[in-house]
């Protein structure tokens, strides 16, 4: 596959310096709407910069897969897209799409190829509610499980059947690690009440159970940091609001990959607008403590 790798993100490679990825459709027309989610493509680069670790946004831009967009391109991104899964990547590519947003399954899938270990998301997609006749589950999990990357993120999507995702994650042998916290979050809340696998406390921690999962050829590792505290959202409330939304949802007929940013909308309308300032604190902090991964990572050798 023909990969451009940005001038700022090969440097940093060669040097052996931090570099974490972002995905682009955050911050496309699918995810936040305008201007939050502008607003959120600056706050996740300064916070990566500000940590020391050079952006490497994604995407594919005129038929071409890019890791290392620039922030100069933020317009480019920020508007109309199309949205590509890592399915969906030989199609952007062979026929030229003037822009695809890529999901976490195709950032993970570039950042493998370009050589980044580590990226910083909002939340991954998961396991459906209603899975056991829709068969709908996110290529986000197969993707974390084939691909020797550090996803961190605020858990899983709310509205996801998040036992059951917790549940195919294992299946995958994909190590879950709560960063500082014993339960895993739930996205704009800090919190599900389900357990996770494994508490870590540091980022060296986390380089330390890389190094030795990767050393025995694993795939990718999850990283699940809590939305700051003052941020979250209360989870009753949340739940109610996201059974509201995707009752709506099923009697408008939304399907599959438009499910999110329509449950996204409707919660954003069902808290007054408090999602929207919750889903740009978490992907600001994802991308503080992906920096901070990424720089125990270069310190940390290869077992």
């Amino acid at each position: 596959m023909s990969l451009r790798i940005g001038a700022d993100v090969a440097a940093a490679l060669a040097a052996h310096r931090p570099v974490v990825a972002l995905e682009s459709t955050i911050f496309s027309e699918f995810g936040l709407p305008a201007p939050a989610n502008r607003e959120a493509l600056d706050r996740c680069f300064d916070a990566l910069e500000h940590g020391g670790a050079t952006p490497a946004l994604t995407a594919v831009l005129d038929g071409v897969a890019t890791v290392g967009v620039p922030r100069s391109d933020a317009d480019a991104i920020c508007g109309p897209a199309r949205k590509a899964a890592v399915r969906d990547l030989p199609a952007a590519i062979g026929q030229a799409w003037p822009y695809a947003a890529t999901t976490v399954s195709a950032s993970v899938a570039l950042c493998a190829q370009a050589g980044v270990e580590v990226f910083a998301t909002g939340g991954i997609g998961g396991v459906h509610r209603g899975w056991e006749t829709s068969l709908d589950i996110s290529a986000d999990l197969g993707a974390l499980a084939k691909y020797p990357v550090i996803t961190v993120s605020a858990g899983a999507k709310v509205f996801l059947d998040l036992p059951a995702t917790l549940e195919q994650l294992e299946t995958d042998s994909v190590p879950v690690l709560g960063w500082q916290c014993d339960e895993l979050p739930a996205f704009h809340a800090r919190s599900s009440g389900l357990p996770v696998p494994h508490r870590v406390n540091s980022a060296a921690e986390v380089a330390r159970i890389a190094r030795a999962h990767w050393g025995m050829g694993g795939g990718g590792i999850l990283v699940v940091a809590p939305v700051p505290e003052e941020d979250a959202l209360d989870y009753d409330t949340l739940s109610i609001a996201v059974d509201q939304a995707l009752a709506a949802a099923k009697d408008e007929g939304v399907r599959g990959a438009a499910v999110t940013p329509a449950v996204l909308a409707a919660l954003a309308e069902a808290t007054d607008g408090d999602s929207i300032p919750t889903n740009l604190a978490l992907a600001e902090n994802n991308a503080r403590v992906a920096a901070m991964i990424a720089t125990a990572l270069c310190q940390a050798p290869a077992q």
